[in-house]
């Protein structure tokens, strides 16, 4: 029998010959379920955090609900799932009502476990079977305290291929504890969060040493995008002190997007949120101050081909003039990336352990748009 798993790809997503579309974690989930996926309903499969498609296709489910945080996983998925009968919802009772069945890739984030458990205790039958698998270094006793909050029974598989599963019996629905929202005195707005969303309702280090020089990014920018928006408090501000001004917040995490939106509802605020691989859907030369505070990690890996990426959509929406203020980790020293990517590059400010810089575009490039993404 032929492995409907072997030609997956991680597409859109970074490719190399040690860059694995399916793991070890994926399949050993697949075989821990696949007695009680072979005896479900039609329809009554669903799968949430799938990296690239290897717990939908290889469930071999029909009508398979799925949610994924990352919009790039959405689009492998895509890409790999030719004519599968399977639905890409957002985290929410239509996912999960009826569902006998989830699968599971464990998140990093303990808050965003804490908001996925308590969703399937929430809206699943209440005869589902939850089995959520990992590599065994990334997981912790952590995680099986936050399933033990939500189901009666919490039980590990046997390792195998440095991989375990936790399977979770008997839901105890509770009340909706995400998404978080917390007013910031020092930022004078309300910050709503998502469980996946860095920092949650925090204001981060890095975001507020870039917020406390942004009064003179291009002081009369008439189009502004915050690209990587979590909670959308740069966004925010933004609009804030700049009423004049068409604000765009734009990150390709759901929790983000929904977050971002949640703190411009929660603030009164005329902000467009876009879900978005990067900024692919913008047009060129469309904005005159990007502002970024980038990703460095893809999972648990450190990437820096994750910020490189943002660098490069962040130059292709650039007017001429127009200019991306960036923070990072000082270590990182991205200035030479930006000065070759964007344009001259400065540095703003720093103290011992972000640094701010200013990247002036002197052309308009262009780069793949989602639409020929979503086609190959």
């Amino acid at each position: 029998m032929s492995d409907p798993l072997a030609t997956l790809r991680r597409f859109p997503d970074a490719e190399a010959p040690n860059l694995v579309a399916v793991d070890a974690s994926d399949r050993l989930v697949l075989d821990e379920a696949r007695a009680d996926v072979a005896a479900a309903a039609p329809g009554t499969v669903a799968v949430i955090g799938d990296n690239y498609g290897a717990l939908t296709i290889g469930s071999g489910a029909a009508g398979v609900r799925v949610f994924q945080d990352s919009l790039v996983g959405e689009l492998a998925l895509a890409n790999n799932a030719g004519g599968l009968d399977y639905r890409s919802l957002p985290l929410d009772e239509e996912l999960l009502a009826g569902a006998t069945v989830v699968l599971m890739q464990l998140p990093k984030s303990l808050d965003q476990l804490d908001e996925w458990a308590g969703a399937v205790a929430r809206w699943a039958d209440p005869s589902v079977v939850f089995y959520a698998g990992g590599r065994v270094k990334h997981m912790t006793l952590e995680m099986n305290a936050i399933l033990g909050r939500h189901f009666d029974s919490v039980a590990p598989s046997l390792a195998r291929q440095k991989s375990r599963v936790l399977v979770a019996r008997g839901p105890r629905p509770a009340e909706e504890a995400f998404p978080r929202r917390e007013y910031s005195e020092e930022l004078g707005l309300w910050v709503v969060a998502h469980g996946g969303v860095f920092a949650g309702t925090r204001f981060d280090l890095g975001t507020r040493l870039l917020l406390s020089v942004l009064d003179d990014a291009v002081p009369d920018a008439a189009d502004i995008v915050d690209l990587g928006c979590g909670s959308g408090i740069l966004a925010a501000s933004l609009a804030r002190s700049r009423p004049g001004a068409r604000v765009t917040a734009t990150d390709q995490s759901w929790a983000a997007a929904a977050s971002a939106t949640a703190t411009m509802l929660a603030n009164d605020l005329d902000v467009t949120v876009v879900r978005d691989l990067g900024l692919a859907t913008r047009a060129d030369a469309s904005a005159d101050l990007v502002v970024l505070n980038p990703p460095f990690h893809s999972g648990s890996a450190v990437d820096s081909g994750l910020a490189r990426a943002l660098f490069e959509d962040a130059a292709r929406v650039l007017r001429p003039g127009g200019e991306l203020w960036t923070v990072f980790n000082s270590h990182l020293g991205y200035r030479p990336t930006l000065q070759r990517t964007v344009g001259p590059t400065r540095e703003v400010t720093r103290n011992p352990k972000f640094t701010v810089t200013a990247s002036r575009s002197t052309t308009a490039g262009g780069t793949m748009a989602i639409d020929e993404i979503r086609g190959m």
